[in-house]
């Protein structure tokens, strides 16, 4: 009786704890995200390129956004494993429906690492993740790559702060920044 209870109580604790990669938002969950409201209207005037906008993290959590743990990166790799590619489906199947509905929405995929490595390398590794995600989207998925941009931030924008090796760290975030561009 007594092991029955504690099995009970490990198997609850351990629930409460999330599994490595477990959080991957479902296409709708992504589709949902995006689809939000900026946080502020911009003025037409106050609308910038795609360049200026990768510079301002302020003006970029404007943007309905979303962070994407679950495709876990390999410490210092930016190549997603065909095992990963059920996550990039379903990250395809979101922005081909956003685009669906408006095929001159600009998307901007950053790139993450964790603090572990020269400011240097983490800067490359990051830019290298979300390219290899714009690459694989349009590759296997076809998603117009004319539709996405990509930026690197490294190890600026941790969820995790720690200077040691953090899978959740190892991300990519996908914005839509259609409303903050200049056309």
């Amino acid at each position: 009786r007594r092991a029955l209870i504690l099995g009970f109580a490990a198997t609850a604790a351990l629930s409460s704890i999330p599994a490595f990669g477990q959080d991957v938002p479902s296409s709708r969950q992504i589709l949902r995200k995006l689809q939000a409201a900026p946080a502020i209207e911009i003025a037409p005037e106050q609308r910038m390129t795609v360049r200026q906008l990768k510079r301002r993290p302020n003006m970029r959590r404007i943007a309905p956004s979303i962070d994407i743990q679950g495709i876990n990166f390999a410490f210092g790799s930016a190549a997603i494993a065909r095992s990963e590619r059920w996550k990039v489906e379903n990250i395809a199947i979101a922005l081909n429906t956003l685009l669906d509905d408006d095929p001159d929405r600009v998307i901007l995929i950053e790139g993450h690492t964790d603090a572990v490595g020269s400011r240097a390398s983490n800067q490359s590794l990051s830019e290298a993740r979300a390219y290899s995600l714009k690459r694989d989207l349009g590759r296997y998925f076809g998603v117009p790559s004319y539709n996405l941009e990509t930026g690197g931030y490294g190890e600026d924008f941790l969820i995790v702060p720690t200077p040691n090796e953090n899978w959740r760290n190892r991300r990519v975030t996908i914005r839509d920044v259609t409303s903050l561009i200049a056309r």
